[in-house]
Parts: C-alpha cells; sequence; structure tokens
C-alpha cells in the first residue's frame, strides 16, 4: 500500500461512516436496550453538547472504558489544579459513572462521539479544544483527520500497542503511519512500546512509565464495607474479577471442587454487569446459592457466590479479600489490569492470555506477588493452596505492593513531556476571567 492507497483509503472509510450515519441512531438504540449506552445521552454520540462550554483553556481527554479512564483520573487532577479545564469522554456507562465518582464537578463528561465526519465536527466546532489528548491505543481515523485539520494536537499518553495490535498495523504500514504520524507526542508505557510508535510513524516518543501505577485505590463506602464483613465472618474469600464469557463458570467450578475442604465465600465481579442474570442462571444450575450486589442481598452461611453486579464498586469487593483472579485471560484474551487487586493488598492469579499488560504482569510474576495458572484444574488448586497456606498469601501480597511502589512515577515524568503544550495554557487560564459561555 503507498501514499496514494493510504490516503484514497481514509477517504474511503469517511465517506463509509456518511453512509452509516442514518441507521447509527437505531443502532444505538439497540445497544441502549442492551445497557450498553445511556438512552438519555445517546445525542452525545452524534456530538450533540449536554453541557455549556466554559470560557477559557480547554483539554480534551479521551478513554475508551474503565481501564484507561483509571489511568487519566490521576493526571487529569494535575491538569486541573493549572485551572485548565477538561472535557473527558468515555465510551461506555460504566467509565461515565467512574468519572462521576471519582472526577465529579473536576471534569465534564460527555460520551464520545461517532466517529463520522459530521458528529466529529459538530463535537470539534463546540468545544473548541486546545489539545486533545487519548489513552493507550484508540485510533479513530476521522477524528484524528479532523483534529489535525484544525491544528489541534494530538497527544497519546500512558500508550501501548499489543502485538495483535502492531502486528495489523504492520500490515497496512502506508495507512498506518498516515494516521500514526498524526500525533504530536505519544509517551509510552515501555520501551517496547515506544519502539512500535516509532515504527509506525509517531515521533517523536518518550517512555514515562505505566500510569496505572500511580492511581489512588478504588474507593468504598465504609459503612457497606463493614456490613459484608460481618455477613462474611470467619469464612475464607477470594474473588474473581473483570471475568469474561466462560470465566464465570470457571469460578463456580471452582468453589465447588474445593468448598467441602475450604468452606469458602467465592466473589464473582463480572466486567460487563448487564450479564448478571445469565450469571446467575448458570451458577444456580451449578446447585451453586448466589446473592447479588445489585439486590442488596444479604450473604448468609450457606450463600456460595456473591456476585458483584453492581458498577464503580471493585474497591468494596477487593476489600473484602485477599486473592483475586483477574479475568480476561483465561476463556478470553488480552488480559485485564492487575495492579488495582495488587494496589489493595491482593494475591494476583490469572489466566495465560494477558498480553494487554504483559508489562505489569512481568514485574508481579518476577517479584512473586502474581501466578499464572493453565486452566480451571491448575486454578482450583492455586485458590485452595493460598486459601490454606496464611504465610505464602502474604508473602505474594507483599511482592504485589513492592512492585506497586517501583511502578510510580509515571505521573511525573508524563507531565513533563506535555508541559509545551500544557504551559502556555496555564498561563492563558490564569488571566482568564472565571466565567462561562452557553
Amino acid at each position: 500500500m503507498n501514499s496514494r492507497i493510504a490516503r484514497f483509503a481514509l477517504s474511503g472509510y469517511r465517506i463509509a461512516g456518511v453512509a452509516a450515519y442514518p441507521f447509527a441512531r437505531p443502532y444505538l438504540m439497540y445497544r441502549a436496550t442492551k445497557g450498553k449506552e445511556d438512552k438519555r445521552r445517546r445525542m452525545e454520540r452524534f456530538g450533540h453538547a449536554s453541557a455549556d462550554r466554559p470560557r477559557g483553556p480547554l483539554v480534551w481527554f479521551h478513554a475508551a472504558s474503565v481501564g484507561e479512564t483509571l489511568a487519566l483520573v490521576p493526571l487529569i487532577r494535575e491538569i486541573r489544579k493549572r485551572d485548565i479545564h477538561v472535557l473527558l469522554t468515555t465510551g461506555t456507562v460504566t467509565s461515565a459513572e467512574l468519572s462521576r465518582t471519582r472526577l465529579g464537578d473536576d471534569v465534564i463528561h460527555q460520551y464520545v462521539p461517532l466517529d463520522i465526519k459530521i458528529s466529529i465536527n459538530r463535537f470539534l466546532s463546540y468545544w473548541a479544544p486546545d489539545a486533545a489528548i487519548t489513552a493507550e491505543s484508540e485510533i479513530w481515523p476521522v477524528t484524528m483527520m479532523e483534529l489535525e485539520r484544525r491544528h489541534i494536537p494530538q497527544i497519546r499518553v500512558n500508550a501501548r500497542l499489543s502485538d495483535r495490535s502492531f502486528g495489523r498495523w504492520q500490515r497496512h504500514s502506508e495507512f498506518a503511519e498516515a494516521l500514526f504520524s498524526k500525533l504530536a507526542l505519544v509517551v509510552a508505557q515501555s520501551d517496547v512500546d515506544a519502539e512500535r510508535f516509532r515504527d509506525l510513524g509517531s515521533w517523536p516518543v518518550v517512555v514515562s512509565g505505566n500510569l496505572k501505577g500511580d492511581t489512588d485505590p478504588p474507593p468504598c463506602d465504609a459503612a457497606l464495607l463493614d456490613t459484608y464483613r460481618r455477613q462474611i465472618g470467619n469464612r475464607k474469600t477470594w474473588a474473581a474479577i473483570s471475568t469474561f464469557d466462560g470465566e464465570e463458570k470457571a469460578a463456580g467450578t471452582v468453589h465447588n471442587a474445593i468448598k467441602s475442604r475450604d468452606g469458602q465465600l467465592t466473589l464473582i465481579v463480572p466486567r460487563h454487569p448487564e450479564r448478571a442474570d445469565d450469571i446467575e442462571a448458570m451458577l444456580k444450575g451449578m446447585n451453586l446459592t448466589v446473592a447479588r450486589r445489585s439486590r442488596n442481598d444479604v450473604i448468609t452461611p450457606q450463600t456460595d457466590i456473591f456476585l458483584g453486579d453492581s458498577i464503580g464498586e471493585m474497591g468494596l469487593y477487593l476489600r473484602l479479600t485477599e486473592l483475586a483472579f483477574v479475568g480476561r485471560s483465561l476463556t478470553a484474551e488480552g488480559g485485564q489490569n492487575p495492579l488495582e487487586p495488587a494496589m489493595l493488598g491482593c494475591a494476583v492469579l490469572s489466566g495465560a492470555h494477558v498480553q494487554n499488560f504483559r508489562e505489569a504482569y512481568q514485574k508481579l510474576l518476577r517479584s512473586g506477588g502474581g501466578r499464572i495458572i493453565r486452566d480451571v484444574e491448575m486454578l482450583a488448586k492455586a485458590v485452595h493452596y493460598l486459601l490454606v497456606n496464611d504465610n505464602e498469601r502474604y508473602k505474594m501480597i507483599d511482592a504485589g505492593g513492592k512492585v506497586i511502589q517501583d511502578m510510580r512515577g509515571a505521573l511525573s515524568s508524563t507531565v513533563k513531556a506535555l508541559e509545551p503544550y500544557i504551559n502556555p495554557l496555564t498561563v492563558t487560564a490564569k488571566l482568564q476571567p472565571r466565567s462561562a459561555v452557553g
């Protein structure tokens, strides 16, 4: 693919988006019926604003979902300390709720507009951001082209590229260069990620480390935590968190395999809580007694599974245990962030498919803070062993905590890299009268 074909492909993508525009509304309505869109705010996805644009400098941050939102929280707080307004867009209902609980009125939240020219133009014309900062690896061609056309700097922070994504972009190198070269700055998680972005056409690229190491532990309601701890009593607990289809059944199988010996309570926290009805039915089919957080069910001595089907309460669930299996790694691929459980004093178990979080897992495995399991049988043995061997569990917890401490520092490195773009906005913000415009 030469550069001319790359330009043609980008034009074709843009035209396809225009053609698909009439079908976007019924598609979003369908997603809303599945709980994947906010029905009341779906017009934001077409670039229609639901809040006033404040006067003065404004930086647009975008995070695709929960993990990226969590990574951006400390950076957003640093930008807000400089009196620069922040517009945060996210793509999921869960991440919108996380924005509300973690950042509140510190940011203006909107759902990210569809990557269609009419939606993006409407969005950018209204919000007129001074810079656009995105997290990790999302690439939206129309958005990137429109930002470049308006001379708005595009910056990628906490940047990473999985093996799969990098291989796919390499197969279309001219197309990749046409997009990645539009980034004004890339702040990568690791040397490997930095080299991949350079290979695809980005420049300059610097390395900061993983911003997730600088995030605060997820909060929880202290009274609620105390209530559940009293209900659980002296029972041992373990958690399967951020689970995908098939991993809830694996957790139920593990519970049945060891409960006669350990009498444990198993916590299951699905990555997508809207699947909770199906998960409960499946677990009941395994002769397991289920209590659900969304129903405020009481955990009794007979409860086998506590199903964490609520949004934004990971801090609660992780504080109820000292042992966590992190999902999207056994029956699904890519992995989920293992740093939150390590941060909250959990020994970490995971399946082998964790390529999206390779560096974090490598650090945990080298330190002894995490273990990789190959199948359900191995998971059952590991859970049983760590529940009955307190010293081994505590060794893993301590090792994981040390990894978290060693990983801190990415925030300050990222802020330093952003200074050429942020410092002029800081000066403007200090000179700007504090009032809003519609």
